[in-house]
């Protein structure tokens, strides 16, 4: 057989069929389809041979390549370092639970709604052109709350696990992991972009957090109005949501640019947002928790760093997803569980250990898994 592939070869280079690299591809998958590693290997050490074009097409190759690692480094490594960062201002003391606290809730409260307000006022972008977007991380929303809330009833006996397990696997870090990912990967066009999906994304996410989370309570005054009358409290009072439907109001209505002090104050505080917010995100990482993981909080740290990303990936295929679009997907759904899923699952009875160790676990290693990820994607030319 390999004296077969070493008189075929020139056969065919000589009647012009062996002409580029993609040709050699095609016979390759043809070899294949014997099964056979050997033959394939055997066609492989003759290919620079007979192609004229495979010096120059794999040096191409790897050079596409390393751009592709580039981007994706230059894309998660700055928000790595800040994490970074706020992780050894805690362990030198610089930085305790109290500071955490109050800066986060600044960023929250105050400087993330500037963000979001101004990303959107101050862009061009037609965010009627963002409806397959959105239609686009809904469907995988609801696939990824589907998928885990029929395993966590098949594999998960405690009520008290269930939701936090649910939750820790459908609900990413947008805010602000996705948010800064995003606007390192695209600037200001993908912020705004990137913000618009967050609004109506984060609406979802406290609806299915509160359904999923409502099982573990057993008080009779938790009843499904009680349970409605908080999610539209929450989501009347989101700092956030309401920045981002102020921002439309004003698009919307015939009013001059905002200008002068208001825009540069806005300004300045949007510019703290992101830094800060991941600063105290490093700060809040539980060495502990995140290398030693218990058995369950992996399997929630699995579903959210390889499920969820594949996910997003076939649903964006689905859609016709491409360029900054399935970049945004991509990055919005491959960042790690939200904070904010510790918070609730405290408040709501859920198990408050688990959530941290998925919490923990997956604010590290999924920032490795979504530059793996932002690689691939790039060398492929989807992103």
């Amino acid at each position: 057989m390999g004296f077969f592939i070493a008189k075929i070869l020139p056969l065919l280079k000589e009647r012009g069929v062996l002409t580029c690299l993609g040709c050699c591809f095609l016979f390759i998958l043809a070899l294949r389809i014997t099964n056979s590693i050997i033959i394939t290997y055997i066609f492989f050490i003759n290919l620079p041979r007979y192609c004229p074009h495979y010096d120059g097409l794999v040096t191409k190759l790897s050079l596409f390549m390393i751009d592709a690692i580039i981007f994706a480094m230059t894309i998660v490594l700055p928000n790595l370092v800040l994490m970074w960062l706020g992780f050894f201002m805690k362990r030198r003391g610089e930085a305790d639970q109290v500071f955490i606290d109050q800066a986060s809730s600044f960023v929250f409260n105050y400087c993330l709604p500037c963000l979001l307000f101004f990303s959107v006022v101050d862009s061009d972008v037609d965010y009627a052109k963002q409806v397959v977007l959105i239609g686009a991380g809904i469907v995988v929303t609801f696939i990824l709350f589907i998928g885990s809330e029929l395993y966590a009833k098949r594999f998960i006996s405690d009520p008290a696990n269930q939701g936090v397990f649910v939750q820790g696997i459908f609900r990413s870090n947008m805010a602000i992991i996705g948010l800064a990912t995003v606007a390192n990967a695209y600037g200001t066009t993908g912020l705004s972009i990137g913000a618009v999906y967050m609004g109506v994304v984060t609406i979802l996410f406290n609806i299915l957090a509160v359904i999923t989370l409502s099982r573990v309570s057993k008080s009779i005054e938790d009843t499904w109005l009680s349970r409605s009358t908080m999610i539209v409290k929450k989501l009347f009072t989101n700092p956030l949501i309401i920045a981002l439907v102020a921002a439309f109001t004003y698009k919307a209505l015939p009013l001059p640019p905002i200008a002068g002090v208001i825009h540069i104050t806005g300004g300045l505080l949007a510019a703290v947002a992101l830094p800060l917010a991941l600063i105290c995100a490093g700060a809040s990482i539980n060495l502990k928790s995140m290398l030693h993981p218990s058995g369950l909080s992996m399997q929630a740290s699995i579903g959210r760093i390889v499920i969820a990303p594949l996910v997003a990936i076939a649903v964006g295929f689905a859609f016709g997803l491409t360029g900054v679009h399935m970049g945004v997907l991509f990055l919005m759904v491959a960042s790690p569980t939200a904070a904010a899923s510790y918070v609730m699952a405290k408040a709501m009875g859920g198990n408050d250990i688990l959530a941290a160790n998925i919490l923990a676990f997956t604010t590290v290693v999924g920032m490795f898994g979504m530059a793996i990820g932002a690689a691939i994607l790039r060398a492929m030319g989807l992103i």
